[in-house]
Protein backbone atom coordinates (compact mmCIF):
# COMPACT_ATOMS: atom_id res chain seq x y z
CA UNK A 1 0.00 0.00 0.00
CA UNK A 2 2.84 2.37 0.77
CA UNK A 3 4.43 1.60 -2.59
CA UNK A 4 1.17 2.51 -4.38
CA UNK A 5 0.99 5.82 -2.52
CA UNK A 6 4.60 6.57 -3.40
CA UNK A 7 3.97 5.76 -7.07
CA UNK A 8 0.87 7.92 -7.07
CA UNK A 9 2.75 10.74 -5.40
CA UNK A 10 5.59 10.52 -7.92
CA UNK A 11 3.14 10.48 -10.81
CA UNK A 12 1.31 13.55 -9.48
CA UNK A 13 4.62 15.30 -8.92
CA UNK A 14 5.64 14.50 -12.50
CA UNK A 15 2.40 15.94 -13.86
CA UNK A 16 2.86 19.01 -11.68
CA UNK A 17 6.41 19.48 -12.99
CA UNK A 18 5.16 19.28 -16.59
CA UNK A 19 2.59 21.97 -15.77
CA UNK A 20 5.31 24.14 -14.21
CA UNK A 21 7.56 23.72 -17.26
CA UNK A 22 4.71 24.66 -19.61
CA UNK A 23 3.98 27.70 -17.45
CA UNK A 24 7.63 28.78 -17.56
CA UNK A 25 7.65 28.33 -21.35
CA UNK A 26 4.62 30.60 -21.75
CA UNK A 27 6.15 33.13 -19.36
CA UNK A 28 9.41 33.18 -21.30
CA UNK A 29 7.58 33.65 -24.58
CA UNK A 30 5.74 36.60 -23.08
CA UNK A 31 8.88 38.11 -21.61
CA UNK A 32 10.70 37.75 -24.94
CA UNK A 33 8.07 39.99 -26.50
CA UNK A 34 7.25 37.54 -29.25
CA UNK A 35 4.04 38.20 -31.11
CA UNK A 36 2.04 37.12 -34.09
CA UNK A 37 -0.67 34.65 -34.84
CA UNK A 38 1.63 31.61 -34.67
CA UNK A 39 2.84 32.61 -31.20
CA UNK A 40 -0.74 33.25 -30.05
CA UNK A 41 -1.90 29.88 -31.34
CA UNK A 42 1.06 28.18 -29.64
CA UNK A 43 0.25 29.85 -26.33
CA UNK A 44 -3.41 28.95 -26.70
CA UNK A 45 -2.52 25.33 -27.43
CA UNK A 46 -0.28 25.20 -24.34
CA UNK A 47 -3.11 26.63 -22.23
CA UNK A 48 -5.53 24.03 -23.58
CA UNK A 49 -3.06 21.21 -22.88
CA UNK A 50 -2.53 22.47 -19.34
CA UNK A 51 -6.28 22.70 -18.77
CA UNK A 52 -6.81 19.16 -20.01
CA UNK A 53 -3.98 17.89 -17.80
CA UNK A 54 -5.47 19.55 -14.73
CA UNK A 55 -8.91 18.15 -15.54
CA UNK A 56 -7.60 14.62 -16.14
CA UNK A 57 -5.08 14.27 -13.35
CA UNK A 58 -6.06 16.67 -10.57
CA UNK A 59 -9.83 16.69 -11.00
CA UNK A 60 -9.90 12.92 -11.42
CA UNK A 61 -11.45 12.77 -14.89
CA UNK A 62 -9.07 10.04 -16.00
CA UNK A 63 -11.07 7.62 -13.84
CA UNK A 64 -14.52 8.44 -15.25
CA UNK A 65 -16.30 7.36 -18.40
CA UNK A 66 -15.10 8.63 -21.75
CA UNK A 67 -18.08 10.94 -22.24
CA UNK A 68 -17.21 13.09 -19.22
CA UNK A 69 -13.68 13.55 -20.50
CA UNK A 70 -15.04 14.27 -23.98
CA UNK A 71 -17.32 16.99 -22.61
CA UNK A 72 -14.41 18.74 -20.90
CA UNK A 73 -12.20 18.33 -23.97
CA UNK A 74 -14.98 19.75 -26.18
CA UNK A 75 -15.29 22.69 -23.81
CA UNK A 76 -11.58 23.45 -24.14
CA UNK A 77 -11.77 23.11 -27.93
CA UNK A 78 -14.82 25.36 -28.23
CA UNK A 79 -13.52 28.08 -25.90
CA UNK A 80 -10.01 27.90 -27.37
CA UNK A 81 -11.41 27.96 -30.89
CA UNK A 82 -13.57 30.98 -30.13
CA UNK A 83 -10.59 32.83 -28.67
CA UNK A 84 -8.48 31.98 -31.73
CA UNK A 85 -11.23 33.08 -34.13
CA UNK A 86 -11.75 36.35 -32.24
CA UNK A 87 -8.02 37.04 -32.32
CA UNK A 88 -7.66 36.24 -36.01
CA UNK A 89 -10.72 38.35 -36.91
CA UNK A 90 -9.24 41.20 -34.89
CA UNK A 91 -6.10 41.14 -37.05
CA UNK A 92 -8.08 42.08 -40.17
Amino acid sequence: MIKTNMQSSRFSTGIWLVLVVLTVVTFRIGEAGLSGSNIMLTLLLIAMIKGQMVANYFMGLRYVKFWWRAIVFAYFLIVGGMIAIAYLIGLK
